[in-house]
């Protein structure tokens, strides 16, 4: 069996539900060691994370990944056993199979292969993994980069394994990704009994217009490369659970995906203006889970293009649509960072599955990137 696909199989075989790495990390630091990787378990509260590096020149190129997943939800609902990874008819079923265990097994082989055939080659390779990008993501990446930038490994090249194609492998990078801002909202009222309203402040009557007015707003037109900034609320919550009673206050959360033409500040103010104008008692907190950002031209835009266009005759769509990503984390220090990785059809569902020979493929173009980054 080709290894990727069984190292894939091994690492849906653990149960590693965000942010339980599950040995997923200790297992792939093993077959690094044994390639000539310098490895390094990195702590922090109870996230696992890995820094594998090989070569100490510059340019740094590095794969970023994870190792946790979502959880499985109802196991009847699957037809196979979500951490039991099943091969039918050319397609590996498990949970992480597409987000992101199989790609992390395509580029671990890949760095494998590269290194065995060009043990002395040109800069470094690297890998990070964390087990929290499933979740809070804030002891996972984004503490590995803090702690490689005390140390000076300044990241040249990045490419993230998220499931990034459409319709089949090749056809979409994600070359950046919007901003996401995250409002906790507490709308204070007055409790009282349904039958005296005059003695009350009902919350929900009074957020009502103010919902409305905040999911119609056009908040910009978004720009040639991301699309229009939108609002969505993803909780309400109100009462006491009994039919007589007015509530005392309504809580909601809501997230904002937003391009670089409006920036965080300005729609915390715009938001925070509707909210006064309806005249509303509210708490607000807010949380900014990161900034757009968005990557140019560049060698290793150049290089992955070349060895998805060889390996697939695809030529690819760029996009910033779609989550967050721990691309956002790296970034920031200048790097050029890419996401490519299998199908996303199926991430997050139940009977989440990933075409074999798509990983096989998929650790083609990994590898090829390398070659036309570092290769001799």
């Amino acid at each position: 069996m080709d290894a990727t696909i069984e190292l894939a199989m091994e690492l849906i075989r653990r149960p590693s539900v965000t942010p339980d790495d599950a040995g997923c990390q200790a297992h792939i630091a093993e077959l690094l060691s044994a390639a000539g990787f310098q490895t390094e378990s990195l702590v922090f509260g109870d996230v696992t994370n890995l820094w594998a590096r090989h070569g100490d020149a510059a340019p740094l190129v590095i794969f970023l990944g994870h190792t946790d997943v979502v959880p499985p939800g109802p196991l009847s609902d699957w037809a196979t056993p979500p951490f039991e990874p099943t091969l039918q008819d050319g397609v590996l079923y498990g949970r992480g199979a597409a987000d992101m265990k199989g790609a992390v097994a395509a580029f671990v082989q890949a760095l494998i292969t590269f290194v065995r055939d060009h043990p002395a080659h040109r800069g470094s390779v690297g890998l990070i993994l964390t087990s929290d990008e499933e979740g809070v993501a804030r002891d996972g990446t984004v503490q590995v980069l803090r702690t490689l930038a005390t140390r000076g490994a300044a990241i040249d090249y990045c490419i993230v394994g998220e499931p990034s194609c459409n319709q089949v492998l090749g056809d979409t990078v994600k070359h950046g990704r919007r901003g996401s801002l995250n409002g906790d909202l507490v709308i204070h009222g007055i409790q009282g009994h349904v039958a005296y309203p005059e003695r009350a402040d009902n919350p929900i009557a009074r957020f009502a217009p103010a919902l409305q007015a905040l999911v119609s707003a056009v908040w910009d037109e978004g720009s040639a490369d991301f699309p229009p900034t939108r609002l969505q609320f993803s909780n309400i919550q109100a009462g006491t659970g009994a039919d007589n009673v007015i509530p005392g206050s309504l809580h909601a959360l809501f997230n904002v995906r937003f391009a670089p033409t409006t920036p965080a500040p300005a729609l915390r103010e715009r938001i925070e203006q509707v909210l006064v104008a309806h005249g509303l008692r509210y708490s607000l907190t807010w949380r900014l889970s990161g900034e757009p950002f968005l990557t140019g031209d560049g060698p290793l835009k150049g290089a992955l293009a070349a060895s998805i266009g060889a390996e697939t005759g695809r030529t690819p769509e760029y996009s910033t649509a779609g989550g967050t990503s721990d691309g956002r984390f790296v970034a920031p220090f200048g790097t050029e960072v890419l996401e490519f990785g299998p199908l996303n059809a199926s991430i997050h569902k139940v009977n989440e599955a990933v075409g074999i020979d798509d990983l096989a493929r998929l650790t083609r173009i990994y590898r090829g990137t390398l070659e036309r980054l570092l290769g001799p």
